[in-house]
């Protein structure tokens, strides 16, 4: 009996999604609207947070190695450094290789320099998290036979508070769409509720439970949340392939060597948020229009 009665409602929320297409076309264009607009939010924010991990990774700093080290102990302190939590990764730069690099710079007048290795070796090293680069260089510090220690603190701090800031940002956005949606969406499924109020009225009078009378219309939100959210993800995957090719076209991405998401990089977040926005909104839109008429 249990189940027929599941069966029932469930059925009941399938056949008012076609008999009342009317409401159920507003419905899927207003959610498609929000949930769009809240997709190209989306692919815009994590685009700007996978670009700022990109330039975290390529930020970092140079460690001098005393001039009279010995090369096993240049291998010993780059082993050191690659243990360190939040070392990305090491390059080493040979004498000779900060001697050619110095001569670049002279450029015509490079010969001055023939013959001079006077200059330090050094590593290279980035980092996986900015906001751990004062640990890593605190550690760097007390490895022995480490002399100077260059980097661009003022950079790092102006990218970490870029980052903190964006995301910041982007979880206000999210939330105000999430809440601008429920508000758009509960009212169009009001108008539905408000058609249907005579039904309703005669269920209750009957002796219908307001469980049994509210979850046809649940199901009903659901499903036109359901089908929102899979029309949307079309919609965001054409426009996103359409935008990001235009982009590499342009060659803006090699010229700053950054590199954006591919869609199918973002495919299944994407199709989690659009699957709990889809039911979330259905479901909290559906209760908030019932309430009124399921009052005693």
């Amino acid at each position: 009996m249990k189940y027929n009665i599941i069966g029932y409602l469930i059925g009941e929320g399938f056949r008012n999604v076609f008999k009342n297409m009317k409401s159920t076309l507003a419905c899927l264009g207003i959610m498609c609207a929000t949930m769009v607009i809240f997709g190209i939010f989306f692919s815009i924010i994590e685009n700007i947070n996978h670009v700022i991990r990109q330039v975290e990774q390529s930020q970092g700093m140079e460690v001098f190695i005393n001039f009279d080290a010995s090369e096993e102990r240049i291998e010993q302190i780059g082993e050191q450094i690659r243990e360190i939590e939040g070392v990305n990764s090491i390059i080493y730069k040979s004498k000779e290789d900060a001697l050619a690099q110095m001569k670049e710079k002279f450029g015509e007048k490079q010969y001055l320099l023939d013959g001079m290795l006077i200059f330090k070796p050094s590593y290279v090293v980035t980092f996986t998290d900015l906001t751990l680069s004062q640990q890593v260089e605190q550690e760097i510090k007390e490895i022995e036979d480490v002399e100077k220690i260059t980097s661009s603190d003022d950079t790092v701090r102006k990218l970490i508070n870029i980052a903190n800031g964006i995301r910041i940002a982007s979880i206000i956005i999210l939330v105000l769409l999430i809440l601008i949606s429920t508000f758009i969406i509960s009212n169009t499924i009001k108008l539905t509720v408000h058609a249907r109020r005579k039904e309703i009225s005669i269920m209750k009078y009957v002796g219908a439970t307001n469980s049994f009378i509210r979850w046809p219309f649940i199901v009903e939100g659901i499903i036109i949340g359901l089908i929102a959210g899979v029309i949307s993800l079309l919609i965001i995957g054409g426009l996103y392939n359409v935008v990001t090719e235009k982009i590499v076209e342009t060659s803006l991405s090699d010229m700053l060597n950054l590199s954006l998401l591919g869609f199918r990089e973002m495919f299944t977040m994407i199709i989690i948020v659009y699957a709990i926005l889809g039911i979330g909104i259905g479901v909290i839109g559906s209760s908030i229009s019932m309430r009124k008429y399921l009052e005693v």
